[in-house]
C-alpha cells in the first residue's frame, strides 16, 4: 500500500503562534490520515516535488513509499 507523509505548514505556523506542540508529519494512505511528530520508513522511499501537480491536501513535496510505515507522538518518545 502506498503511503505518502508530508510536512503540514500549517500546523508548523499555528504551533508556533499558540506554543502548542501538536504532530506536523501527515501520513496518508487511501484507507486513512496518521500524523505524528516522527516516522519512521522501514524500506526504499522517494521524494517528489510537483509543484504543477500538488496533493488534494496543498503539498508540493512529498514522501512516497510502499515500505512499512512507524508513526510516533511526542507522547511515545
Amino acid at each position: 500500500m502506498k503511503t505518502r507523509i508530508h510536512v503540514n505548514q500549517h500546523v508548523i505556523k499555528r504551533n508556533r503562534k499558540t506554543g502548542a506542540c501538536d504532530p506536523v508529519l501527515t501520513c496518508k494512505t487511501h484507507k486513512s490520515n496518521d500524523y505524528a511528530h516522527e516516522v519512521e520508513i522501514k524500506g526504499p522511499s522517494r521524494v517528489v516535488y510537483r509543484p504543477d501537480k500538488p496533493l488534494s491536501c496543498g503539498a508540493h513535496v512529498w514522501i512516497e513509499t510502499e515500505a512499512d510505515v512507524v508513526t510516533r507522538s511526542n507522547a511515545e518518545s
